[in-house]
């Protein structure tokens, strides 16, 4: 297993990138790579709370759970409004090797000039995902997070 860890400043306050984060419409819209869509199934948002997500490729490769489809489900661990967003999540797969647990930390600082430092760390991603592939990918969902909150 390995860690993957992404950091982007958004020209947004906290509140409006925490909102973005736990807002199942907006998770929709942002938490996905360019060549993915996404569909949010479940969404609880609240300590404990569970989740239920599914990206699905637009072209035709294959998807770690069925298909296409990348399908992940898990809770929330922790909710520190405005600051940090703890989730513990597995990959729905046939394959043992990606039903491993793992955790994605988001947190977010305030910058000097008023935008907010978000911090992705992504833990306990599967080996057979390369971490490279992983980063990518969560930097393109980052790029859309600020996209979404900056009104772009």
């Amino acid at each position: 297993m390995h860690t993957t860890s992404v950091q982007r400043v958004v020209r947004a306050p906290r509140s409006e990138v925490y909102a973005a984060l736990l807002d199942p419409a907006a998770v929709e819209r942002w938490r996905v790579p360019d060549d993915m869509r996404a569909e949010v199934h479940e969404f609880e948002a609240r300590e404990g709370g569970r989740f239920r997500v599914s990206l699905t490729y637009v072209d035709d490769r294959p998807g770690k759970s069925t298909g296409r489809t990348d399908t992940y489900a898990g809770t929330f661990t922790r909710l520190d409004p405005d600051l940090v967003v703890v989730e513990t999540m597995a990959f729905e797969s046939d394959d043992a090797a990606m039903t491993t647990p793992m955790t994605m930390t988001t947190t977010l600082a305030d910058t000097p000039d008023g935008g907010c430092l978000v911090t992705m760390v992504h833990e306990g991603v599967p080996d057979v995902l390369r971490p490279e592939d992983n980063e990518a990918g969560m930097t393109m969902a980052l790029d859309h997070l600020a996209r979404y909150v900056e009104g772009g």
